[in-house]
């Protein structure tokens, strides 16, 4: 257990090719509709956190609205086309040993060019968590919009800005 909660970390020192890879796309998951349609108006990591662990011992795998905060400690200078348009990714410690991937669909938020964000920013992220494998995992949706199959708008506050 405490090795597969380890292990974002020890991928993120090893360097930051996951965040090349192609946003990727949520459409696999199953459809509940016991997932929440809000999230708390303060940040939750420990809501977060148990998501995560049960998510990681077998439990239901869908997507569920998160809103978590912490220190970003690392930025993809660059921002990357995919199918669905511009994004920018980070990863925030919500945990002394547990960090998270942050995707920003570009295209959809009010923001300045990226990247807006910066190692060691503050930040409070509302979002909808995925978790396809301890390797790919993240937090995605971070913008203003809802969609056919997300309801919760979410926003990116980087030491007191938000940009939804």
């Amino acid at each position: 257990m405490a090795y597969s909660r380890l292990l974002p970390a020890a991928l993120l020192l090893a360097g930051l090719s996951g965040l090349t890879h192609s946003a990727q796309a949520r459409g696999w998951h199953d459809e509940r509709t016991d997932v929440p349609q809000t999230v708390s108006a303060t940040c939750d990591n420990q809501d977060f956190l148990s998501k995560q662990l049960a998510y990681e011992n077998g439990g239901a795998k869908a997507d569920t609205p998160v809103h978590l905060c912490g220190k970003v400690i690392a930025v993809s200078p660059n921002a990357k086309r995919t199918r669905s348009g511009w994004h920018g990714y980070f990863y925030v410690a919500v945990s002394p040993s547990v960090s998270i991937r942050i995707v920003s669909g570009l295209d959809e938020m009010h923001a300045p060019a990226w990247p807006w964000v910066a190692k060691g920013d503050q930040v409070d992220v509302v979002g909808r968590y995925y978790y396809d494998s301890i390797r790919r995992q993240g937090v995605d949706w971070t913008h203003h919009g809802t969609g056919r199959s997300w309801h919760v708008p979410g926003y990116v506050t980087v030491n007191g800005t938000k940009y939804d």
